[in-house]
């Protein structure tokens, strides 16, 4: 059966590094030439596909994640250095979705591919790039451009690695949420569990998908109960853990139990029959388990089962349980990632040329639109030369005639990216 794992994340891009405004100073030339060097470009959020990894448990503990910023632009015309890629491993499998649309951007099948969940804002030029015959000591220099932010969501249709049967009752629940984050709900009935509970172990450096299957009981592969269903969500798992209450509690057979549930497993599936076991002996620390457990084990262990002695409700033997179950899993093929069909991409326009303004207010306009925002984004509004440059730029974009044939006045408040700006007619530059 194929689960869900998800995680929720936000992603910052690094944004570009400032333009530097700088001239020369050399000994023989008392009035040099403009050397500011442009900006380093921000860093891109990049998530890449990990064969090594099986789930996404390593994004579980940190919602925002950010690139670095580039450097800003130095004197002599040196380039800042750009900002470093900030590189996410998610395993094989994952899909790349954006939170606030829905809508995917990536489904990474293959070991090794990437895509970029956030793009490095462009570094800003310095004012050597600006220098023409007709402007020869340009003053000014642009801001670099801000790098992108994203709410994304990381899906992984996991593959349950570990299956655990057993018995009703016998402390499969308890144990998964002992070994997992997963908290299932528990009583103290035959058939406790009606669906699985899936969760994501940890070891080291390594992490797994248990799958806790509900109770099994006698001709659940004829559809006694609700067996069939379950027993078709263990088929791809690659171990199982049979569990085996050794308490006495229950009044039955330990083995007579063991019997009957591979014996539901061989009627289902032949693959769930040949699946390797490991077995645990749950429920050690009860008053006479030992008895059961000296009867029991060597007959497992005398038919090449390996037998550990646990209980699931006082962490007593899981540590050596799990190192195992990861040593075995390492041993065992994985199947391979079948990608989700139909999947409809699409990418995020860098660049768009529309924009607009309105009157909002009796004195107000807004002018919204990208290529006018990344504009106003980009200039340092605390230099007087770079909001002339700025002004020149929206007169010959034709911003200027739209707001005055809206009615601008001298005055007037005009918002553009968040920034106020009063209205100045071009005369009075």
């Amino acid at each position: 059966m194929q689960f869900v794992d998800q995680v929720d994340i936000t992603v910052k891009a690094g944004d570009g590094g400032d333009g530097m405004v700088a001239f020369r100073r050399e000994k023989y030339v008392p009035r040099g030439g403009p050397s500011g060097g442009d900006g380093g470009h921000g860093g891109n959020v990049v998530i890449r596909a990990d064969a090594k990894l099986n789930t996404l448990v390593d994004l579980r503990y940190k919602k925002h994640y950010a690139a670095k910023n580039g450097e800003k632009g130095g004197t002599n015309n040196k380039h800042g250095k750009d900002g470093e890629d900030l590189v996410l491993r998610v395993p094989v499998g994952t899909v790349v979705i954006d939170a606030n649309t829905g809508q995917v951007i990536s489904d990474l099948v293959h070991d090794g591919q990437e895509c970029v969940a956030a793009r490095g804002g462009n570094g800003g030029r310095g004012n050597a790039s600006f220098a023409t015959s007709t402007l020869q000591t340009p003053r000014f220099a642009e801001k670099g451009e801000p790098g992108e932010e994203r709410h994304i969501r990381l899906e992984l249709k996991l593959l349950a690695d570990v299956g655990i049967v057993g018995y009703p009752n016998v402390g499969k629940s308890t144990l998964i949420s002992r070994i997992s984050s997963a908290k299932p709900k528990i009583a103290d009935y035959p058939f406790t569990t009606l669906v699985p509970n899936l969760g994501v172990v940890r070891i080291d450096e390594k992490s797994f998908v248990v799958a806790d299957m509900p109770g099994l009981i006698e001709g659940a592969h004829e559809g006694a109960g609700l067996g069939h269903v379950f027993l078709r969500h263990i088929e791809r798992t690659r171990l199982l853990i049979h569990m085996i209450d050794v308490s006495g509690l229950s009044g039955r057979d330990p083995m007579r139990d063991f019997e009957s549930i591979n014996e539901e497993l061989r009627t289902h599936s032949e693959r769930l029959a040949s699946l390797p076991q490991i077995v645990a002996l749950n429920k050690v620390d009860m008053p006479g388990a030992s008895e059961i457990v000296d009867r029991v084990k060597p007959h497992l262990e005398a038919r090449g089962f390996e037998v550990f002695e646990i209980s699931a409700l006082t962490g007593q033997g899981i540590q050596p349980l799990l190192y195992r179950i990861a040593e075995k899993l390492d041993e065992l093929p994985r199947e391979e990632y079948t990608p989700i069909e139909e999947i409809a991409y699409f990418t995020v326009e860098r660049e768009e040329s529309t924009w607009d303004a309105r009157r909002i207010g009796e004195h107000e306009f807004i002018v919204e639109g990208r290529p006018v925002e990344k504009l106003v984004q980009r200039t340092d509004l605390n230099n007087e030369y770079a909001l002339r440059r700025l002004h020149r730029q929206l007169e010959k974009m034709g911003v200027i005639k739209r707001l005055r044939d809206l009615g601008a006045q001298h005055g007037d408040a005009v918002k553009i990216a968040n920034t106020e700006f009063d209205f100045v007619d071009e005369e009075q530059w």
